[in-house]
Formats: structure tokens, C-alpha cells, sequence
């Protein structure tokens, strides 16, 4: 299991069970060890499920660790396989059978990935113009799944306080529901503190969501720099 996909599953997991009052500890365990073994995807994924199956309190966070599963698959096991693996039939048809799972975080740890291997610092309009390429005709798909973030990208500069209330004021489109606080409070405060977290927990209409999902994505960047 990537090292850095299992610090941000742990730290995400330990933030929910705080703020939900369950205990994490055998779902961890059950994870970790599906995240470890030598199988092929979509076996994985009969596992993972397996595992969220059993610990329902946890449900909420099911699609956005199958995000970590196919961001490990890319970081791990995927160094097990032929080198042209990802153009092969049979990757196009894993791809088909879990085109509807996981969320737009994929795309949030890809860029953070590709960040750190360019040694720059993850920005919001870095991300939305360069990575995810909003402004080309082309990527118009992507214009419309992150517009919330395009025209609200003066909140980075403000408070997580601020964040979390506009997040309160405005209808977000169902890709970024319920990422749009963590991406934010993300860009805001890439560095995960005791008071970011804090303030967090404090401002957030779901705080066991938000802090699991930011701790998640801060603590994944926090390993890999």
C-alpha cells in the first residue's frame, strides 16, 4: 500500500470517528488490508465495499476512499503490471464498470500528485487553468462540474469561517456538494493545524464529513512533500 495514500486514510478515518463519536479501528484494519493485497482492481472493489458494508456508520466517506483505492492502484499496484497497462482493454473495461464511482476528488490528488513531482505549491486557479484546463472549449465539462469553484475562488483569500457560511448561502451543483468547504478550506490552508481544524469543526453544517475529507487531502499532501 502507498505510504501516502495509507496517512491520509488513517488520518481521515481517526477525524470521523472524533467527531461521530464511532470507532474506526477495525474498519481501518479492514481497509488497510485491502489497500495491501495482491489482487486486481475490481476484486479490490468487491472487498472495499465489503468492508464499508460492514461498518455503516462510515458510509459517508465510501466514494471518496474509493477515490484513495484508485489513486493507490495508480501510486502501487500498478507497478506490478505491464507498462502500457492503463491503454489496454481491460483497464477500458474496469473503467466502464466503476464509471460512476468515486468523486471529484480523484482529480483534487492526481493534481496534488502532479504538483509535488513539479515541486510547486497547490493553487486554486493553478488547479482550475492549468491542470484542469476550465477556459479551453474542450474541457467545458469540467467548466460546468467546477463552476462553484471558479466563481467563488476570493474565498481562499478569506476565513474558513467565511467558507463554510457562503457554502450555506449558495445552491452547488451535485459534483461538488459536498467537496466544495474541503477543497476550499484546502486551498486556504493547505498546512492542516489544530485551528484550521478547529474553526472547521466549529463552522461546518456536516463537521465529521468536512474535517474527515480535509484531513484527508492535507495530510496526503503533507506526505508527499
Amino acid at each position: 500500500m502507498d505510504s501516502n495514500v495509507k496517512s491520509a486514510l488513517i488520518a481521515s478515518l481517526d477525524k470521523f470517528a472524533e467527531q461521530s463519536g464511532e470507532n474506526s479501528l477495525k474498519l481501518e484494519e479492514a481497509l488497510v488490508e485491502v489497500f495491501s493485497k495482491d489482487l486486481g482492481f475490481l476484486e479490490k472493489v468487491e472487498e472495499f465495499d465489503a468492508a464499508f458494508d460492514e461498518y455503516p456508520a462510515f458510509e459517508e466517506l465510501r466514494e471518496v476512499f474509493f477515490d484513495l483505492l484508485m489513486i493507490n492502484f495508480f501510486a502501487n499496484d500498478i507497478k506490478k503490471l505491464e507498462e502500457d497497462y492503463l491503454e489496454t482493454d481491460e483497464w477500458a473495461n474496469i473503467e466502464e464498470e466503476t464509471i460512476d464511482r468515486g468523486t471529484e476528488l480523484l482529480n483534487l490528488l492526481l493534481y496534488i500528485n502532479e504538483c509535488h513531482d513539479e515541486k510547486i505549491k497547490p493553487e486554486l486557479n493553478d488547479f482550475l487553468k492549468e491542470f484542469l484546463l476550465v477556459e479551453e472549449d474542450e474541457f467545458q465539462d469540467e467548466f460546468h462540474i467546477y463552476e462553484d469553484l471558479i466563481s467563488n475562488q476570493q474565498l481562499v483569500e478569506s476565513s474558513i469561517e467565511d467558507i463554510c457560511s457562503h457554502a450555506g448561502m449558495i445552491e452547488i451543483g451535485e459534483e461538488m456538494e459536498e467537496l466544495f468547504v474541503p477543497f476550499m478550506v484546502f486551498f486556504h490552508q493547505p498546512r492542516i493545524t489544530a485551528e484550521s481544524v478547529k474553526e472547521l469543526e466549529e463552522n461546518s453544517a456536516n463537521p465529521a464529513f468536512d474535517v474527515a475529507v480535509y484531513s484527508l487531502i492535507a495530510n496526503f499532501n503533507e506526505n508527499r512533500i
